[in-house]
C-alpha cells in the first residue's frame, strides 16, 4: 500500500509540473495557431535566470520565482514582435521551423553564457525535508510542486472563464477579424498571449530547477515531454492538457516503480496509439494550415 501511495504522489508531482509547462504551449497554439518548439528553451531560460539570481546575485528562491519568469516574458515579447509576427500569414510549418531554429539558438546561447556543465539550485529551507502522507515520507518540495500545479490550474481556469481579459483572449482565438472589428487590439492580445505562455513555461523552469539538474539540453527534453502531453490530450485543449499530463505522469510514476524495464518507451507507445486512433488527441481540435 505504501508503495502505491508513493507512486501516486510521484505521478501527481510529475504530472502537475508537466501540466504547468505544457499548458503554456497549448495556450499559444490555441490563440496564435503556432506550434512553439522554442517553448522548452523558454522553460530552460527560466531555470537559468533563477540560478543566476540566486547564485550570483544572492536573491532568495521566492524572489527568483517572481523575477526570472518576468525576464523570460520580456524575451518572449522581443521574439514575437521581431520574428514570429512575420510568419503568421504563412503555412503553419514555417512557424514550426522558425521556433525550432529559435530553440537551437537559445540552446547554444545558454551553452556559451553558462557553459556546458550541469548546475544545481537548492530548494528554500522552508521546503526541505520530508512530510508523512499516509505513512509515506514524501519530499516537502514534491508536495510544493503539486500545490503549484493545482494553483496554476485553478488560476488559469478562472482567468479564461470568469474574467473580461479571458473573454477577450478567447474572442481573438475564435475569430481575429471579428475581434478586431469589435475594437479589440488583436496584435497586442497575440503578443500578450505569447509572453504569458512563456511566463508560464519559465515558472515551470524555476519550480523544476531544485528537482532536476540544470543543463543546456533540458529544454529539448522537456519539449518532447510537452509534445507527448499535448498530442495525447489534444492541441489547443485546456482539459486535454491536464488529461495528457496525468497520463504521462502516471506512466512515469507507476511505470518507473512497477515496470522499470519498459517505462521509458511507454510514453512513445501511448503517443503513437493516440496518433493512430485519434490523431486530434483525446480532447483536441487539431491544427489548421
Amino acid at each position: 500500500m505504501q508503495s502505491f501511495i508513493a507512486a501516486l504522489l510521484n505521478s501527481l508531482d510529475i504530472a502537475l509540473l508537466l501540466f504547468v509547462i505544457a499548458v503554456g504551449l497549448n495556450i499559444i497554439f490555441g490563440v496564435l495557431n503556432v506550434i512553439n518548439f522554442a517553448h522548452g528553451a523558454l522553460y530552460m531560460l527560466g531555470a537559468y535566470f533563477a540560478y543566476t539570481a540566486m547564485g550570483l546575485l544572492g536573491l532568495s528562491f521566492w524572489v527568483a520565482l517572481v523575477v526570472a519568469p518576468l525576464l523570460v516574458a520580456v524575451v518572449a515579447i522581443a521574439i514575437e514582435r521581431l520574428m514570429l509576427r512575420m510568419v503568421y500569414d504563412r503555412h503553419i510549418t514555417d512557424s514550426l521551423l522558425l521556433t525550432f531554429a529559435l530553440l537551437l539558438i537559445i540552446d547554444e546561447s545558454v551553452r556559451m553564457i553558462w557553459g556546458p556543465s550541469i548546475q544545481v539550485v537548492d530548494p528554500p529551507a522552508l521546503l526541505t525535508g520530508t512530510f508523512s502522507v499516509f505513512g509515506v515520507n514524501y519530499p516537502v518540495y514534491g508536495l510544493f510542486v503539486i500545490a503549484v500545479g493545482i494553483a496554476m490550474m485553478l488560476g488559469l481556469w478562472l482567468l479564461f472563464t470568469r474574467t473580461r481579459l479571458g473573454r477577450i483572449v478567447r474572442a481573438a482565438a475564435l475569430d481575429r477579424e471579428m475581434a478586431q472589428t469589435l475594437g479589440i487590439n488583436v496584435p497586442m492580445v497575440i503578443t500578450g498571449v505569447f509572453a504569458f505562455g512563456a511566463w508560464i513555461a519559465a515558472v515551470g523552469g524555476v519550480v523544476a530547477a531544485p528537482m532536476r539538474a540544470i543543463g543546456p539540453a533540458m529544454g529539448e527534453k522537456i519539449i518532447i515531454e510537452s509534445f507527448i502531453v499535448v498530442v495525447i490530450g489534444g492541441l489547443g485543449s485546456f482539459p486535454g492538457t491536464l488529461l495528457g499530463a496525468l497520463v504521462l505522469g502516471f506512466i512515469h510514476g507507476f511505470g518507473g516503480r512497477f515496470l522499470p524495464e519498459i517505462n521509458l518507451v511507454l510514453p512513445y507507445i501511448g503517443m503513437a496509439l493516440v496518433l493512430l486512433i485519434k490523431p486530434q488527441g483525446l480532447m483536441g481540435k487539431g491544427a489548421s494550415a
